[in-house]
């Protein structure tokens, strides 16, 4: 076995050391037939070389320029105060926020860490490893990064957190700007993704509705990722571009899993996508495989400096990786086209498929694991094996972004002439694919380097895996509108890759059998004036409409709740604990400090359990079992809003108040009509009437037109 791996590893540096060689012959060939020389051509490659970087990293920092500007316009920022600030963080943003602000408030880095992984005064009743449970990573390197580079005394910390954020998502858009330039070889492609990403922001990101959210930090890596795999897969690629393409594959691939708790979901999806396109012949099969062993090795690392994240060892990926690599040795003699291998090769996918659902049932039978058990409960329900009237699972189930996506998000990428671009491209490609895996059914063997007049865009490695790799995160996107935030940005890069990319003109005319024409010089010319074409109308229609967007002063002011949390600030003692809905939790525990029972997560089943209890309040439940409810979590104040009692939601049976309805039994169908029925009435309802024996248990000591805050009484007095 060894020497197998020392005979492979020989032959890849041969095969380095004579495309080295080559290379620069066939140049200096082609060169001399042009009557250009050498040094001209160096020059010239340098020049574009340098323009194109250029381009990728003004269009990075100009897109965070725009998205510090317009979160500047949308929120008054500077001229907020901290309280004001802080409140514009809502839900888990709240949180992540929090954990920041108490790691630079912390006498030490290493205390501050500490408290963290020993975190017991956020939840009431509960210790936990908020690092580890919440992927605090982020907040870390934030934090070190704020106290070792000296800025307390130049920037605050709101801004420096929010900063590095908007700059990671300027990498994001670099990242998928170069990833278009490699497969295209042009950067106009690079110019048009960019173009197309910010045109379609509302589905390419949701940076402007949560910006310390885990995916906002995580997906610019997994971008550098796909634009260094995709260097990677490259045929005739000389040996220090690999090396580097390489090397930033395995960082990127690491900081990913550790920036994101669902980070391996979507590896496991460009995992399958590798796999395909190794199954079919398609790639080299030791890149390929190097790759699965980079998988592996940050699968390792991510379970060791996440506190053993069991969620690592019970997930997909891990079994598809450890099955691939051990059904290797079936791949032997694939390579050649004959009758035993293509019974090899249906053997090797069959036996890959077995063995990687045996392993995931057999570590998920031995290895205990909670995290993400309800994922797959509400997957079952989404695809209608199972029907449920559990309260977290149908409320996970209304969440719009966890809906089908609606014909406004098609209508949003038609309109920006993405959608027709990129089902024209990826159509083209498709057929291109087909005809190849079809001579390689054949016997074919593939060409060792593409020619643009061969018209076979469907031979190059990288092109393959980007269509199997959008098609499956869009078949995804079709199931759950939040996985768009995935797909849509690759949309825009695979389109603006097809429609400047002359091979796939030349693709399409090897088909039509152009005659007229030369058909590589028409090519060419489409290849350059279709993205121009686009460029010139995407300006003209969508520039006045994102500088109208820069110039216009939104006003974000949330005055009942500011006045909520200067009071609690205030008037509650330190040692309080509120009760309420976990959004609203989120901000008390960032704007106050103060211990809440609850927590916008849904990683962990005791808090999804202690979500479910405490929105009771919002329930026909009687005063008893709701004060039992609160004081199991030693709650001492109660805060009600007037938005979820009295909700009007545009699709009945998604309320709160109607899921818990259901859940506890209190709804009666009658003709086909669904009523709901209790003895008690709606307890946020009959608490603000302030009769006994509500009166009993609660006593109301703040409210405006959007809280009610009630202190729960230790002694009970049944005075009528």
């Amino acid at each position: 076995m060894s020497s197998g791996a020392a005979d492979l590893r020989q032959r890849k540096k041969q095969n380095c050391t004579e495309s080295d060689k080559m290379a620069p012959d066939e140049r200096n060939k082609e060169n001399s037939k042009l009557g250009r020389s050498p040094k001209y051509m160096l020059i010239q490659r340098f020049a574009k070389l340098f323009f194109g970087c250029l381009a990728a990293v003004t269009s990075g920092m100009m897109y965070a320029v725009y998205l510090s500007t317009y979160h500047e316009r949308k929120f008054w920022f500077s001229s907020r105060q901290e309280l004001e600030r802080e409140i514009t963080f809502q839900g888990d943003s709240a949180i992540y926020y929090s954990f920041y602000k108490e790691l630079l408030k912390a006498p030490s880095f290493e205390r501050g860490v500490y408290e963290l992984t020993h975190n017991n005064k956020t939840i009431s009743l509960k210790t936990i490893n908020a690092v580890q449970q919440m992927t605090l990573y982020p907040e870390l390197i934030a934090s070190v990064l704020y106290q070792a580079s000296g800025s307390e005394e130049v920037i605050e910390p709101v801004y420096f957190y929010i900063g590095i954020v908007f700059g990671l998502q300027g990498i994001y858009v670099t990242a998928l700007f170069v990833t278009s330039w490699v497969m295209s070889g042009t950067w106009l492609a690079g110019m048009l993704t960019v173009a197309w990403f910010i045109i379609n922001r509302t589905d390419t990101t949701r940076i402007d509705y949560s910006i310390p959210s885990r995916e906002n930090w995580a997906l610019p890596y997994f971008a550098c990722q796909v634009a260094a795999l995709t260097g990677y897969l490259k045929k005739n690629l000389n040996c220090s571009a690999e090396k580097f393409c390489y090397l930033l594959v395995n960082a990127s691939t690491y900081t990913f899993i550790m920036m994101w708790e669902y980070s391996h979901y979507l590896l496991f999806v460009q995992a399958v996508s590798l796999f395909l396109l190794d199954s079919f012949a398609l790639a080299q099969t030791e890149k390929v495989h190097e790759v699965y062993r980079i998988y592996l090795f940050s699968l390792i690392g991510g379970y060791l400096l996440q506190f053993e994240n069991s969620a690592l060892l019970v997930s997909p990926l891990l079994s598809l990786v450890v099955a691939l690599m051990l059904s290797k040795s079936l791949q032997m003699n694939m390579k050649k086209i004959t009758f035993v291998s293509r019974l090899l090769k249906i053997m090797y996918i069959y036996l890959v498929l077995t063995v990687a659902v045996t392993l995931n049932f057999l570590l998920k039978m031995f290895i205990p694991h909670k995290e993400n058990e309800h994922l797959l409960k509400f997957i079952e329900v989404k695809l209608g094996l199972n029907t449920t009237k559990n309260f977290t699972m149908n409320w996970l189930l209304c969440q719009e972004s966890l809906q089908a996506p609606s014909q406004d998000f098609f209508l949003r990428l038609t309109q920006s002439s993405l959608l027709p671009f990129y089902i024209l491209v990826l159509i083209i490609c498709l057929f291109s694919i087909t005809q190849v895996i079809f001579r390689r059914i054949c016997g074919e063997p593939l060409k060792e380097t593409v020619k643009l007049e061969d018209g076979r865009i469907g031979e190059r490695p990288e092109i393959v895996y980007h269509v199997i790799h959008t098609i499956l995160l869009g078949c995804l996107a079709m199931c759950l509108e939040g996985m768009k935030y995935l797909w849509t940005p690759y949309v825009c890069m695979l389109a603006a890759f097809g429609v400047c990319s002359p091979e796939l003109w030349m693709t399409l005319f090897k088909w039509l059998r152009l005659k007229a024409v030369h058909p590589i010089l028409l090519a060419l010319i489409l290849s350059m004036a279709v993205p121009t074409i686009i460029g010139f109308s995407l300006w003209k229609e969508f520039f006045p409409r994102i500088m109208t967007e820069l110039t216009e002063l939104q006003e974000f002011y949330d005055p009942d709740t500011v006045e909520l949390m200067t009071w609690i600030k205030r008037q509650a003692p330190v040692a309080a604990v509120f009760a309420g809905s976990p959004q609203l939790m989120g901000v008390i525990k960032l704007c106050t400090g103060w211990m809440v029972s609850s927590l916008p997560l849904y990683n962990d089943d005791d808090l999804l359990k202690r979500n479910e209890n405490i929105y009771q309040i919002y329930s026909k439940r009687s005063a008893e079992d709701i004060y039992k409810i609160l004081t199991s979590y030693k709650a001492n104040f109660l805060v009600i809003e007037d938005s979820i009692c009295n909700e009007v939601g545009p699709v009945r049976g998604c309320r709160v108040k109607d899921l818990l309805d259901i859940a506890n039994g209190h709804v009666v169908c009658e003709e086909g009509d669904n009523y709901a029925y209790s003895k008690y009435g709606r307890f946020c309802h009959e608490i603000k009437m302030n009769y006994s024996p509500y009166v009993n248990y609660f006593t109301r000591v703040y409210w405006n037109r959007s809280y009610f805050v009630y202190k729960i009484n230790t002694v009970i007095s049944f005075q009528s």
